[in-house]
């Protein structure tokens, strides 16, 4: 796998930033996040659950990595495949540096979905859900939800781990 590299300005947009680029920003600063909070935590610690639900460090990167490419790729886009495996543990052959990469691939492929897009209410090819294609700018709106309400379990997880806190 090749690693995409992180943004290196994770300032939040300007206030006058166009609508696509305000989003956008947005949902990368939460996708940093996420992964700050991985980065450096050692094994077993990184795919240890720290809730009984099950939920890990590298399993939030594993879902994460299976929303972005499902919703942008594969609903919007249209991709030509199946849909992403987003259950269950991290495989034991899964390192914490082969699931990392595997989401900065997807947060690539994700925004070179959100950047072709020339109109944000244009609906993309399916959805995930029982519903009409949503548009990309709802598309944007949900993954900016969903980063953030796992960026919060990540901190939670990592202060269980080590006692960081703080992005």
């Amino acid at each position: 796998m090749t690693s995409v590299e992180p943004r290196p300005d994770l300032r939040p947009p300007g206030l006058n930033a166009d609508e696509k680029t305000t989003l956008l920003t947005c949902l990368d600063y939460l996708r940093e996040s996420i992964l700050a909070k991985a980065a450096g935590v050692p094994e077993p610690a990184v795919r240890t659950a720290g809730v009984p639900s099950g939920t890990s460090l590298l399993q939030l990167l594993k879902h994460l990595t299976a929303v972005e490419l499902n919703w942008f790729v594969w609903a919007y886009s249209g991709a030509d495949r199946e849909r992403w495996d987003d259950e269950g543990a991290v495989s034991a052959e899964g390192t914490a540096p082969d699931v990392t990469d595997a989401y900065r691939e997807a947060v690539a492929r994700a925004n070179e979905a959100a950047l072709a897009c020339t109109d944000l209410d244009r609906p993309g090819a399916r959805s995930l859900r029982e519903t009409p294609p949503p548009s990309m700018r709802w598309v944007l709106v949900h993954m900016i939800e969903e980063t953030a309400r796992h960026a919060g379990h990540a901190d939670i997880l990592r202060e269980q781990i080590d006692g960081s806190t703080g992005r």
